[in-house]
């Protein structure tokens, strides 16, 4: 045993222990000419710009008021944010049934937590109640089974938005999926169908689609029918956002191997079996960032439905400043207004990450 350690020196620690903390600075952000400029250039602009942005922001802003007049420090007016709060949120819902809104928004995340997150207590049951929460959110809403009914012409602002856009996502992903495998069938009928759709839909601007959702598709209703105008957006979002979901995931699935089908027609699966077993699950986990990005955009390209008359987050917004009370203030409108959407669209590409690195096996480094 002496003669082994004589023979193998010990070995030195890992760089990353022996290096202090101040000779890893130096050499990440100083270790070259070019490096060094760089970070005096960055730090310097950090210096000069960054403590009167705060100060515009934070310190130096008024958070309370009920018009401009009361905003007479200099910086921030954000009391056109605090006094307008609940008509960013629930746009013109009535005052007094805004608690089922409330309602609503506060099981979203626990809707969503259940759905998205394996290791939860009582997941089981969860998701359940993930799989009812669209429905419990539409009864409180609109309203029935002893609610008062409320027109959706009412609803507008954050819950709009979200809406639209979880209505989009949840509905573009099956369809998308059906859709891609609809345009890989050997059946040129269901083939044919599902390339005329996925290039027509992405050939038009959503802008288009929302029209035409708004007034054309009355025409195609039985005489007397009526559709509601929310009904209508949400049919041309989710249909516009299944068409490029489609090929997302058709994406995925030509990047399957070959082998992955051989494998699965020996073990004579059949072609659903083979694809909910096998090949789905692989392209799908694949093309993680690809649906995520779909999502992303789907959710700000919400902000469209203002052209057929449905006030948004951003709807509230621009109407909030041409008000003649909170006039000149669009810089803490869209503020505000940038900030909830980065919100909701960074939470949604850190969760991609997370499902990334959980479900990689061999296709990330």
């Amino acid at each position: 045993m002496s003669f082994t350690k004589e023979l193998i020196p010990q070995s030195p620690p890992p760089a990353s222990v022996r290096t202090k903390p101040l000779d890893l600075i130096r050499k990440r952000l100083f270790g070259s000419i070019g490096s060094a400029v760089s970070s005096i250039l960055i730090l310097y602009l950090l210096v000069r710009f960054v403590p009167p942005i705060l100060n515009w922001l934070i310190f130096s802003a008024d958070w309370v008021g009920s018009s401009r007049d009361d905003c007479t420090s200099g910086g921030a007016c954000w009391a056109v944010i605090t006094a307008r709060f609940r008509l960013f949120v629930v746009g013109f819902y009535p005052a007094e049934d805004v608690w089922r809104v409330w309602i609503v928004l506060a099981l979203l995340p626990v809707a969503l937590a259940f759905a998205l997150v394996e290791k939860i207590p009582f997941r089981r049951y969860g998701l359940i109640f993930a799989g009812l929460y669209p429905l419990i959110a539409a009864l409180l809403l609109a309203g029935g089974l002893g609610l008062p009914e409320v027109a959706t012409s009412k609803w507008g602002g954050l819950l709009l938005t979200l809406v639209c856009g979880l209505t989009g996502i949840v509905v573009s992903l099956p369809l998308g999926v059906i859709l891609a495998l609809g345009r890989r069938s050997n059946l040129p009928a269901i083939s044919s169908l599902c390339v005329i759709f996925i290039e027509f839909v992405r050939g038009v601007p959503l802008i288009t689609i929302l029209f035409m959702s708004s007034v054309m598709l009355p025409l195609f209703l039985p005489p007397g029918t009526t559709m509601d105008q929310m009904v209508r957006a949400l049919v041309g979002i989710s249909l516009f956002a299944s068409a490029y979901m489609a090929e997302v995931i058709r994406s995925g699935l030509q990047s399957i191997p070959a082998g992955q089908y051989e494998a699965a027609n020996a073990l004579g699966l059949s072609y659903w079996q083979s694809m909910r077993l096998i090949i789905l699950p692989q392209a799908l986990k694949i093309v993680i960032p690809g649906i995520v990005s779909t999502f992303i955009s789907l959710f700000k390209d919400t902000s469209l439905v203002l052209i057929i008359g449905l006030y948004d987050l951003l709807g509230i917004a621009n109407a909030t400043i041409t008000d003649t009370k909170w006039i000149g203030l669009s810089n803490e409108v869209y503020v505000f207004t940038a900030l909830v959407y980065w919100v909701f669209c960074f939470s949604m590409s850190r969760y991609s990450l997370f499902l990334e690195d959980k479900l990689h096996r061999g296709h990330k480094n």
